[in-house]
């Protein structure tokens, strides 16, 4: 059997780490030729500022032997004190030029030796000069003419003249081969960034090919992972319409069966009850003198009798109430409205909307409004509520407003179990149950039913205010 081609994914999972690699191992040569070339231009640009302090230095023992000389004349010449002033200051500066000197040759022995000699010829140039001045302020005319015919100041200045030459010569070769160090760093450099860039280039090419494997590989996985949802959502739809369905079936039977038991109620047990009260009262009017014993117990079989009379029709009134059977959903909610005012004492304010309503539509709205007055009758301590039907556009809603002291967590994701049973039986039928609700805020429970589910009658809207 033949083995299956890798897949764009698994291919793009195997270059990855050796593109990893080869971009680590491009970006490390490139850090390090980068280094690199940065500390050779550093040394050369270093070695290029001591070789200017050097011929600077060089330069300066110059130009200060010259002005030594000058101010030397000068004062011979006019006997003027203001010669020696530069005399003083040339002097000062030339002694740290060969200073500078020193430190600059320190490691080169030979060019060292030749400093050397050249600061000796140079105090000597120096010492001359001195003695001719000390000649002169003591009067020996003679004498520092003398000195000055004997050419020693001259020759000692050629000689210096003759060392700083071949320091300079020396210092100027050796700056053409920094020059041309630095040249050489910046081609290596320039060809570096060359390369980079080709490399860059190449890279990204490679970039662009796999990225776009990788996007058809992405779009070509995305399209399964949506036509898979899509059948998912279909499988949902559909199992969640069965189990609506299903409720709905299922509350229908429950209704059914409620009405049944009321039925029987009414129709069994009712005769039952009615025959032993009727037996009863000609049972009694049958007994000529009864005596007190008989007369207390009969009184109190007709107590009892009377008393399972009013539990059948509270049962019967549990099961299906019989407002909401015969006169409506309207007439219904006035009642429990009324019933929670009687108990507690709450003010109601009723704006309802005379409404032909099927079956199911009126139980579910009743429900929703039945839970949320037993709510405020419990939990609530409300002292205003508000209850509202109305159908406008196609749509019933019924709306549960009170003032009291709310609760958290009103949210579809969390809310009270008797809130869950209701949310799911208005939305099997195709409608929206919202909560409202906050601490000390109060509660409103507002339920909308489309119109396959509720019709607006002709009638005008009436309201009933209650307190």
């Amino acid at each position: 059997m033949p083995t299956p081609a890798h897949s764009p994914w698994r291919q793009a999972l195997w270059r990855t780490p050796l593109a990893v690699g080869l971009a680590a191992l491009l970006a490390m040569g490139v850090f390090i030729g980068a280094e690199w070339t940065y500390q050779r231009a550093l040394e050369s640009l270093v070695n290029l500022g001591g070789r200017d302090t050097a011929r600077n230095a060089l330069h300066t023992v110059m130009r200060r032997l010259l002005d030594i000389e000058t101010a030397q004349r000068g004062y011979l010449l006019t006997g003027r004190v203001q010669y020696l002033a530069p005399y003083q200051a040339a002097r000062g500066d030339l002694i740290n030029a060969i200073g500078r000197l020193h430190e600059h040759y320190r490691d080169d022995p030979e060019l060292k030796r030749l400093v050397e000699s050249l600061e000796e010829k140079a105090l000597q140039k120096v010492s001359e000069a001195a003695e001719t001045i000390s000649l002169y302020d003591a009067g020996s005319h003679d004498a520092w003419r003398g000195l000055m015919l004997t050419d020693i100041g001259r020759e000692k200045m050629e000689a210096v003249r003759r060392m700083a030459d071949v320091l300079l010569g020396n210092e100027e070769r050796r700056i053409a081969r920094e020059r041309a160090a630095i040249y050489r760093t910046l081609e290596v450099g320039r060809l570096g960034v060359h390369g980079l860039a080709l490399l860059s280039l190449l890279a990204y090419v490679f970039f662009l090919r796999s990225n776009a494997e990788l996007q058809a590989s992405q779009a070509a996985h995305a399209r399964q992972l949506r036509a898979e949802r899509d059948n998912l959502e279909q499988q949902v739809r559909q199992r969640t319409e069965e189990l609506n369905l299903l409720n709905l079936g299922l509350q229908e039977m429950r209704e059914g069966e409620r009405g049944g038991l009321a039925r029987a109620l009414h129709d069994d047990l009712g005769a039952l009850l009615t025959t032993a009260k009727l037996d009863l009262t000609r049972l009694r009017h049958a007994l000529p003198a009864p005596s007190a014993d008989v007369s207390a117990r009969l009184q109190h079989l007709n107590a009892t009798l009377d008393q399972g009379i009013a539990t059948k029709r509270r049962l019967m009134e549990g099961l299906m109430p019989s407002t909401l059977q015969n006169l409506g959903l309207q007439a219904a909610l006035e009642q429990r409205a009324d019933e929670l005012h009687e108990r507690i004492g709450v003010a109601v304010e009723l704006d309802l909307q005379p409404l032909e309503l099927d079956a199911s539509t009126r139980q579910a709205l009743f429900a929703v409004a039945q839970g949320a007055l037993s709510n405020v009758e419990r939990h609530a301590g409300a002292s205003r509520v508000s209850l509202r039907l109305s159908g406008e556009n196609g749509t019933v809603t019924l709306a549960v407003a009170d003032n009291g002291r709310g609760f958290v967590d009103a949210g579809v994701s969390n809310p009270a179990q008797g809130l869950k049973l209701l949310r799911h039986r208005i939305e099997s039928l195709g409608g929206t149950f919202t909560v409202i609700s906050a601490p000390d805020a109060g509660t409103r429970i507002e339920v909308r039913l489309p119109e396959r589910h509720a019709h607006a009658a002709a009638a005008a809207p009436t309201k009933d205010p209650r307190a």
